[in-house]
C-alpha cells in the first residue's frame, strides 16, 4: 500500500504532516509549503530588531515625541524611556512559543544607551535563544509646550476688576487658585496645551494670561459663580497660523460687584435701614441691621443697587450691653464716647449677650451679627 507524504521543497526530505489548525493559521505565511527543520532554521529569525532607535526627548519636561506629537511618559530617567522604546520596536517570530526576554541597558555616553536584549523560546519543540543589541540615541529638544512657556505665549487674558472698588485679597487669591486648578485638571486628562503663562497684579486688579481661550472662559465663569458680577469678551487678531487661518487672542473682562459679603451699605431712597450684604451673586441679598429682616435687591438693581458703603464686619468693635429695653430696642455703651445709647434691636441679637459687635458710621450705631455664629 503506497503512503502519501509531504516533502521539503528544498532538500526533498520528508516532513511531518501539519495539523488542520496549523494549515489554516493566517499568522503563518506560506502555510501551503512546509520546510523541514533543517531548512526552516537556516532562514529563521527569532527577533526582528531595528539597527538603531532615535528618541526625541524634551530636555525641560521629559516628554517624548511619538508619531506626530509630544507625549508625557512619566519616566524617571532616559533609561526608562529607552527601555520602553526598544520594547515597542522589537518583534518576535510568530512561531515562537514560551517566549521570555530581558533587557540589560548600558549607558555609553550622555546621549547613547546600548540595549542588550536576551530572548529564549521554543520553536517546533526545539529551544532557541538569541541576543540582539540596539543602540538608542537620545536627542534633547524642546517640546511645543515648553517652547511656548519659555516664549511667554498666551492665547487668552483674564482681567479681574471690580465696580467702583479694587478686588479684595480673597477675590484675587481665589482667581489664582481657580486658574491653577483648571490647568491641573486639564493636564490630568492629557491636555499638554494647558498652562498659566503669567499672573500680574495691577493697581486696579489682576491679569491672568493663559494658554487657551477655553481656560480663560472657565476662569471667568467660575469667578462669576462664586462672587457674582459680569464678564465681557473681546477678540483681537494677532497672527495667522501655518495654514493661513486667523489666530485671535481673547480678553475676558470680569467685573465683580461693587459690594462683597460682609459689607454694610446704606441704600438710596430707602428708609428700611442699612443692609449687611450676604451675597452679591445674581441680585444682591442681605439682612437689615436694624430689624434682622432679609433684603433682596430688585431685578433691575441686580447686584449693584444705588447705595453707599458704611463699613464691613471687620470694622465692628465690641460694645457692652447695658439693658434690653423691649423687643425693638437695646441700650449699649457707645464704643467711642462710652455713653449709654439706645439702638435698634435686630432679630439676631442675643438677649443673654453681655457684649455685641457694633458698627458706628455716618448712619448711626448698629448691632451686627456675631461672625462666630455665621
Amino acid at each position: 500500500m503506497s503512503e502519501s507524504r509531504a516533502f521539503c521543497p528544498r532538500c526533498g526530505d520528508a516532513v511531518p504532516e501539519r495539523s488542520a489548525s496549523d494549515a489554516n493559521d493566517p499568522l503563518r505565511p506560506g502555510a501551503e509549503v512546509e520546510l523541514c527543520d533543517s531548512c526552516y532554521f537556516e532562514d529563521f529569525d527569532f527577533v526582528d530588531a531595528p539597527d538603531r532607535i532615535d528618541v526625541r526627548v524634551c530636555s525641560r519636561c521629559g516628554a517624548v515625541y511619538r508619531g506626530n506629537r509630544w507625549v508625557d511618559v512619566g519616566a524617571e530617567d532616559y533609561t526608562d524611556i529607552a527601555i520602553e522604546e526598544v520594547s515597542e520596536a522589537l518583534a518576535v517570530h510568530v512561531d515562537v512559543e514560551d517566549v521570555a526576554w530581558q533587557i540589560d541597558p548600558e549607558q555609553v555616553d550622555q546621549n547613547t544607551i546600548r540595549m542588550h536584549c536576551f530572548f529564549t523560546g521554543v520553536v517546533r519543540g526545539t529551544p532557541v535563544e538569541e541576543q540582539v543589541t540596539v543602540p538608542v540615541k537620545i536627542a534633547r529638544q524642546t517640546c511645543t509646550r515648553c517652547g511656548r512657556i519659555a516664549g511667554d505665549y498666551y492665547a487668552s487674558i483674564v482681567q479681574i476688576r471690580a465696580e467702583d472698588r479694587t478686588p479684595t485679597t480673597e477675590e484675587t487669591e481665589r482667581a489664582k487658585e481657580i486658574a491653577n486648578q483648571i490647568v491641573e485638571d486639564m493636564e490630568a486628562t492629557g491636555d499638554r496645551n494647558a498652562f498659566v503663562t503669567e499672573v500680574g497684579e495691577t493697581d486696579d486688579g489682576l491679569n491672568i494670561k493663559v494658554s487657551t481661550n477655553k481656560i480663560g472662559k472657565k476662569i471667568s465663569n467660575k469667578m462669576l459663580e462664586e462672587f457674582g458680577g459680569t464678564v465681557n469678551d473681546a477678540e483681537t487678531l494677532v497672527t495667522e497660523d501655518e495654514d493661513g487661518n486667523e489666530v485671535y487672542r481673547v480678553t475676558f473682562a470680569v467685573r465683580l460687584p461693587p459690594y462683597t459679603p460682609g459689607d454694610v451699605i446704606e441704600l438710596a431712597d430707602d428708609d428700611g435701614g442699612p443692609v449687611l450684604v450676604r451675597s452679591a451673586r445674581g441680585n444682591l441679598k442681605g439682612v437689615r441691621v436694624t430689624t434682622g429682616e432679609r433684603y433682596e435687591a430688585s431685578y433691575e438693581e441686580g447686584n449693584s443697587p444705588d447705595a453707599r458703603r458704611l463699613g464691613d464686619l471687620e470694622d465692628a468693635v465690641e460694645a457692652t450691653v447695658v439693658t434690653v429695653e423691649d423687643d425693638n430696642a437695646v441700650q449699649i455703651l457707645d464704643p467711642e464716647t462710652f455713653r449709654a445709647k439706645t439702638v435698634s434691636r435686630p432679630d439676631y441679637f442675643d438677649p443673654e449677650a453681655e457684649t455685641v459687635p457694633v458698627l458706628k458710621s455716618r448712619a448711626g450705631l448698629h448691632v451686627l451679627p456675631d461672625e462666630s455664629d455665621d
